[in-house]
């Protein structure tokens, strides 16, 4: 394993490494975001009735 840090320098590996992972956590992030089921920062506009039924009180019976 040692020999491979010999090729690369670990800085530029490190660095390299979290600017990927913070670039895909945030494509991930904004995929999701997109999508009207798994936006998690707007009101759903799309509630099944069924759905909205089974979440309100009946106050009536």
């Amino acid at each position: 394993m040692w020999k491979i840090w010999l090729l690369f320098d670990p800085r530029r590996v490190l660095v390299a490494l979290f600017t990927f992972l913070t670039i895909l956590a945030l494509l991930i992030h904004f995929i999701l975001l997109g999508t009207s089921r798994l936006n998690w920062l707007e009101f759903p506009q799309n509630v099944p009735a069924k759905a909205a039924s089974i979440m309100t009180p009946n106050l009536l019976t």
